[in-house]
């Protein structure tokens, strides 16, 4: 079972994603919260596997809420729920460590499915989020050329390919479709560039990839296998 923590201020979004994951299956609500500081507090009584965190919440926001949690030894995987086009948190939630992303408007399939995915290891990016990291980085009153480390340097063509891969939301399943390759091998590129590039995990290779300009922030999501 995969235990979650939901952090949301309305009580009724809370009591409705408790009743959608009880149906899915799988996965366990060990507690929730109001706010950024009862979430904080109650990941760490409960040590949950994953942080279902809104990010607009009274006090210390879900934004907050979340650094101070990935700063901690052992830290759960934190799913943001945002509304992309109106939410001004997805960059800052990416510079957080968020985990992933979750559209409040997604199926209730998609919602247990984001959860495992993240608490299995894995990151999800998608392409709202880096556009809003593009548009950020566009407020700037001067645009320089990033400079790309040495690591960039020694990325093969396939471990290019799987990081913008990666950057337009693409899980190992769907990588590895889409390249007739097997998901281990994907994952084992997905390894490779998180060494070379000398990040954490996807998102961050995702930030540094963008930072570098390296991947068209404009490009789609490719379709599922």
């Amino acid at each position: 079972m995969v235990t979650v923590v939901l952090a949301d201020d309305d009580a009724l979004v809370r009591s409705g994603l408790r009743a959608l994951l009880a149906a899915a299956g799988g996965i366990d609500v060990v507690g929730e919260a109001a706010d950024g500081a009862e979430a904080v507090s109650v990941a760490r009584e409960v040590r949950p596997d994953v942080v279902l965190m809104d990010v607009r919440m009274p006090g210390i926001d879900g934004i907050e809420a979340t650094r101070i949690l990935v700063s901690r030894p052992s830290p759960p995987k934190i799913l943001v729920l945002t509304t992309f086009g109106s939410d001004d948190y997805v960059f800052a939630a990416l510079r957080a460590d968020a985990s992933g992303f979750l559209l409040k408007r997604a199926r209730p399939e998609e919602l247990a499915t984001a959860i495992e995915a993240v608490a299995a290891g894995e990151s999800l990016v998608f392409p709202e989020a880096i556009r809003a990291l593009a548009a950020h980085a566009a407020q700037g009153s001067e645009q320089e050329v990033p400079q790309r480390g040495e690591g960039w340097a020694r990325l093969t063509p396939r471990e290019e390919a799987v990081l913008r891969a990666v950057a337009r939301g693409m899980r190992n399943a769907e990588i590895a479709a889409t390249m007739f390759v097997a998901s281990e091998t994907v994952k084992t590129h997905v390894g490779s560039v998180l060494a070379k590039l000398g990040v954490r995990d996807r998102t961050q290779a995702v930030i540094a990839a963008d930072e570098a300009g390296f991947i068209d922030p404009r490009t789609p999501r490719a379709p599922s296998a």
